[in-house]
């Protein structure tokens, strides 16, 4: 065919075939994808708030992209283990990744030597959920208010524990920021996830916690543990007679946790782009909004860049925690 032709050119025309061809088949991939099972990664256990959200997701996504899309948990190191695995998976749309404050915000600014890069090594898909803080104690403590804890606490100094999910958890990083603004001096006791933190606070071995809304209700519910206040702007949907940490005393305080869905980078657009129209549409019905609130999560939505500009904000806002609390932290 290029026989009769110089051998340079030859050599282009051979590279700009071969571009064509890898120009031609993107897209095409694209359109057929996904032609298997679908990974997503969860980087906390099965039980709590993350892997709640996951579930409703990929029951959604399953119907959407007329493939299965398994929910795989990946526990340690506060959400590190199943970050890195899900960063260095292939970018090619078949493993997605739930992330969220504690591994796209927190562990970064806390975390030495983190063996991913939240902004460099993921795609951002669509930020799905936010859902606010409940502090809960154990029904043996007695308080009925954030001021009668902030009192007791005040009262027996070094003598109040609290349970977290890990060192630099979210939960961790609520805790801290109430103690700080409320001037106390509290214990941390940290376990390796929420399941045995929760047993240690039921059993009354920790006094008291900060833990997602959407994790902690069914113990609200049965009344085996007390809820004192949320930490979102305003009241929940789901605790209504709970006050928040601004009506109980706290104006300037903030926390909470979100839930939003990435791929590895590199990954096609053209698969973002599917895997983003999917999943907003599931946030834009009534019963999967009603199951995500049931759950006590805030469905949110929005494009890639959205949920690239709230992870820089989140990092930003992230910094100057830590910095302020550095020595609490450690």
């Amino acid at each position: 065919m290029f026989a009769d032709l110089p051998r340079p050119v030859v050599r282009c025309l051979r590279r700009l075939a071969v571009l064509v061809l890898i120009c031609i088949g993107v897209p095409v991939c694209a359109q057929d994808y996904p032609s298997k099972a679908v990974r997503l990664i969860v980087p906390f256990a099965a039980g709590g708030g993350n892997d709640s959200v996951a579930r409703v997701v990929a029951q959604q996504l399953s119907r959407a992209l007329g493939q299965q899309v398994i929910v795989d948990n990946r526990p340690g190191a506060g959400g590190v283990v199943g970050a890195e695995a899900a960063a260095k998976a292939a970018p090619d749309g078949y493993t997605l990744f739930l992330g969220g404050v504690g591994s796209l915000a927190v562990n970064p600014v806390l975390i030495q030597n983190l063996p991913y890069d939240a902004l460099k090594d993921f795609q951002p898909i669509i930020l799905i959920a936010s859902a606010p803080s409940v502090l809960v104690v154990h029904p043996s403590v007695p308080v009925n208010t954030v001021e009668e804890l902030i009192t007791l606490a005040r009262t027996h100094p070094g003598q109040v524990n609290y349970a977290s999910n890990g060192n630099g958890s979210s939960a961790q990083i609520a805790a801290v920021m109430f103690e700080t603004t409320a001037g106390l001096d509290l214990v941390h006791v940290p376990y390796k996830g929420l399941s045995p933190a929760l047993n240690d606070l039921l059993s009354g071995r920790v006094e008291m916690m900060f833990s997602s809304v959407v994790a902690i209700m069914p113990q609200i519910k049965a009344g085996k543990l007390r809820p004192l206040a949320v930490t979102s702007p305003t009241r929940a949907a789901l605790l209504p007679e709970v006050p928040t940490l601004a009506e109980s005393g706290l104006p300037d305080y903030r926390a909470g946790s979100w839930y939003g869905l990435l791929a590895p980078a590199g990954t096609p657009p053209e698969v973002i782009n599917r895997i983003n129209a999917a999943t907003q549409q599931a946030l834009d019905q009534p019963g999967v909004r009603a199951q995500l609130a049931s759950e006590g999560a805030d469905p949110i939505g929005g494009t890639p860049e959205d949920f690239t500009l709230h992870i820089r904000a989140e990092l930003a806002r992230m910094k100057e925690v830590v910095q302020h609390d550095h020595t609490r932290l450690q």
